[in-house]
């Protein structure tokens, strides 16, 4: 990134949504009524994402309500340790900071239950939003827990159109939390109600099977969220690496293999990744070398996320993207 500040300012990620605090056990593989206690871990999808790319060293700013509480500024003071601007964030003074509680199964993966009833980031209303600071995105990324209720949902909306509007590229990961919505197809008919307006979509293997219905996760499946307006569409498989497809070309890339730990914040570090190389070169979208190596670099963040426990404190550095790439 220029020292300019006009290119600089720019090349702008703004993330919105949701940023809450994970409890997790102190002791892995065990459930949340057996855990001996737990430690706090700040997480929150779009979140990680800001705090991926500013570690990434690109210019990233978190639109979203926290609780005026110890636990909301502590979330905000962590964004600002981490690099990413503040100007997007508000205080509730009625409703708290959401909570998580997630258990690592003995295999890594994450089982959630959720205090929010209702938390401060379902509570951003659309007149709240910085506005200013959406319009000079160049990126504009979300998740879709911002659209489960009002008047976050429309919140959301208005953000999206004020992003599309200024010319930003809209980047969209649905992050499905099936026990925060009201049921199975009401997240699936409100995910898929945003679904045309991105640019740039990214769904796991998971969430592709729980959105079109199918038991795999093969191109075919995944042409069925394709949309005539989408300048990429991604697929993340875990330990199989990722898939790709956009107007001229689509293909896969292998993940690498590292000592799995916990996979909070993979994802978020693959997007962090991703959208920081785009936002400085666009014609990445265009070229599919430059892809290939983009989500091979966004492979490697993915894969270091993993290694340790929490989102946040194991989102890598360019440098230890590069480590990995490189096999040092």
């Amino acid at each position: 990134m220029a020292a300019n500040g006009v290119v600089s300012g720019s090349s702008l990620i703004v993330s919105f949504g949701e940023m809450l605090i994970d409890f997790v056990p102190t002791v892995s593989g065990v459930s949340l009524a057996e855990a001996p206690g737990f430690l706090k871990a700040p997480g929150g999808a779009p979140a990680n994402v800001a705090i991926a790319v500013a570690r990434l060293g690109g210019k990233a700013s978190f639109v979203g309500k926290l609780g005026d509480d110890e636990f909301g500024r502590m979330l905000a003071d962590i964004l600002k340790q981490n690099g990413v601007s503040d100007d997007g964030i508000l205080f509730d003074q009625g409703a708290r900071t959401a909570l998580a509680f997630v258990t690592l199964r003995a295999d890594g993966e994450r089982e959630f239950m959720f205090y929010r009833n209702p938390s401060a980031d379902m509570l951003l209303k659309p007149e709240e939003l910085n506005l200013d600071l959406i319009r000079s995105a160049k990126v504009f990324h979300y998740g879709s827990i911002s659209l489960i209720v009002e008047p976050c949902r429309s919140a959301h909306l208005k953000a999206m159109e004020v992003a599309k509007e200024a010319g930003a590229l809209l980047s969209y990961d649905p992050n499905l939390r099936l026990p925060l919505w009201p049921s199975a197809e009401e997240a699936r008919e409100q995910i898929l109600s945003i679904w045309d307006k991105a640019d740039i979509v990214k769904v796991s293997d998971v969430e592709l099977e729980f959105l079109t219905g199918s038991d795999k996760a093969d191109d075919e499946t995944a042409m069925k969220l394709w949309r005539p307006n989408f300048t990429l569409l991604l697929v993340t498989l875990g330990e199989k690496g990722s898939r790709y497809y956009t107007k001229k070309f689509h293909g896969a890339v292998d993940a690498f293999h590292v000592n799995t730990v916990d996979t909070t914040g993979a994802g978020d570090s693959f997007v962090g990744a991703l959208l920081c190389k785009i936002v400085d070169d666009p014609s990445i979208l265009e070229d599919e070398s430059k892809l290939r190596e983009v989500l091979k670099f966004a492979n490697a963040c993915g894969a270091i996320t993993t290694t340790k426990k929490g989102a946040i404190p194991a989102l890598p550095t360019e440098a230890d993207a590069l480590a990995l790439i490189n096999g040092a």
